[in-house]
């Protein structure tokens, strides 16, 4: 009897080993972890392949509407270089006997550089940065045609790094299209077109990783920041939009190394359209100005002032001539208010005073050394 439910048993573990794959998976070449699998919710391969190639049709169409409006932009200007008696075989002060001691040799050298811009009219008018064109002695507009145009530079301001800029006997020129930089969200896709490295109507996609990006600078732009990849030659080119539309005029990058890390930033267009037409009019840019220097206050600051909170901005610096000067403002001296503005940052200062125009009166209240004084403060035009 035992002998005889033994070979039952040694039966049922043969069966079972051979039909347990079919029972439990289905087909003998897939596993249980595949049949677990809730496929049905999970996209197929064609569905993703078709997102992936709507989105490609889409720069394809971005790239292709604007690259004949982005121009490369070759600059030349002649510079004094001091020379190093060491390196100077003609200097007749052999390396042993050390330097010169009368005035150091020069010589003139050229230096060439390359930006971008984008045409904005018909009529040749093209925006870049002013940094790009700054001090050069000849200047070349190049479109994505291979012509080449020299131009004029009708004027440009420093502050916020833009400049217009004007090529002759040009025909069939494509201007580009302008956005609203107001509407621009964080995430949003940004799209970048310009001459990085020499590298012609090179094309590079990121997001908007911030916008009202301040306090980078002195200029007082509220900048938006990209991680689209730009580098040395993109500057004064676009940053786009999904749609093709200029939101930003590149102006530059935060890199240890000087190449792109995704740090980068860009003037908004509705501050560079702007800038654009007063320099077109005037020829620059008349700006409000105070004359003061200005900084955050830290913990330590607050300590040492005695301050009450870390609201408000401190006088760092005063410009000689200056409205401030002539306000009696004087260093250390904390800003908490000007007319009817609670000023919390420094920004808030930068912010009031650009909105003023040139011959207003602001009143500014100040604490100094804990008193509380109100001194008013006449807004002049900016010396460039």
């Amino acid at each position: 009897m035992n002998r005889n439910w033994k070979i039952v048993t040694f039966l049922f573990i043969i069966l079972g080993t051979m039909f347990s794959p079919i029972f439990f998976c289905g087909d003998s070449n897939r596993s249980s972890l595949e049949l677990n699998a809730k496929t049905d919710i999970s996209p197929s391969p064609s569905s993703n392949l078709s997102q992936a190639i709507a989105i490609q049709g889409a720069f394809n169409e971005v790239f292709e509407k604007t690259a004949d409006s982005v121009v490369s932009i070759a600059t030349e200007k002649t510079v004094n270089v001091q020379m190093n008696p060491f390196m100077d075989p003609f200097s007749g002060d052999p390396f042993f006997f050390g330097p010169s001691k009368g005035k150091a040799k020069t010589h003139k050298q050229k230096q060439t550089g390359l930006g971008s811009g984008i045409i904005l009219n018909k009529d040749g008018y093209i925006l870049t940065n002013e940094h790009v064109v700054r001090e050069t002695d000849k200047l070349h507009v190049k479109l994505r045609n291979k012509k080449s145009y020299e131009a004029e530079i009708i004027g440009y301001d420093s502050v916020a790094d833009i400049a217009l800029l004007k090529i002759k006997d040009a025909k069939d020129l494509i201007p580009i299209e302008l956005g609203d930089s107001s509407k621009v969200k964080v995430g949003d896709w940004s799209i970048a077109i310009g001459a990085p490295l020499g590298y012609e109507h090179s094309f590079t996609v990121g997001v908007v990783s911030a916008i009202s990006r301040g306090g980078l600078d002195s200029s007082g732009v509220n900048y938006i920041q990209t991680d689209a990849a730009i580098n040395q030659g993109n500057s004064g080119g676009p940053l786009l939009d999904i749609y093709g539309r200029v939101i930003g005029i590149n102006r530059m990058i935060v890199s240890p190394s000087g190449g792109s890390i995704g740090i980068g930033f860009s003037i908004p267009i509705n501050e560079a359209k702007r800038i654009a037409e007063e320099i077109k009019i005037n020829g620059k840019v008349k700006r409000p100005w105070v004359g003061i220097a200005i900084d955050v206050i830290d913990e330590d600051s607050k300590q040492e002032l005695k301050l009450s909170s870390t609201e408000g901005a401190f006088v760092k610096q005063i410009y000689n001539d200056s409205p401030a000067s002539d306000a009696g403002l004087e260093l250390m001296d904390v800003i908490t208010k000007i007319d009817d503005e609670i000023i919390k940052t420094p920004e808030d200062v930068v912010n009031y005073v650009r909105k003023s125009k040139i011959g207003d009166k602001l009143t500014f209240v100040i604490l100094r050394k804990g008193k509380e004084i109100k001194t008013i403060v006449k807004v002049k035009e900016r010396p460039q």
